[in-house]
């Protein structure tokens, strides 16, 4: 496979899983997943491994932010009582 086409393949395959994840955790995932991408390529040619593993810590800090979001909205009605 040539360069180009590699790239094409990792984009399709990242596109068609963001779009299987609900809204807030495509945001993390494609966050991550950008972020990854241009460090795997920079640490050694290594796009789609590192696109891979940020779209897996993104979607995990998203859901980490989210829950904590969660319980301070609960902690603020439990005060407003």
């Amino acid at each position: 496979m040539n360069r180009i086409s590699k790239r094409i393949s990792a984009f399709t395959a990242l596109a068609i899983s963001a779009a299987a994840l609900s809204l807030p955790a495509q945001a993390g995932c494609l966050t991550g997943a950008a972020v990854g991408g241009v460090a795997g390529h920079v640490a050694g040619k290594h796009g789609v491994i590192g696109a891979a593993g940020g779209c897996a810590v993104g979607h995990h800090m998203a859901k980490k932010k989210e829950k904590e979001k969660a319980q301070q909205q609960a902690a603020q009605n439990g005060q407003q009582k």
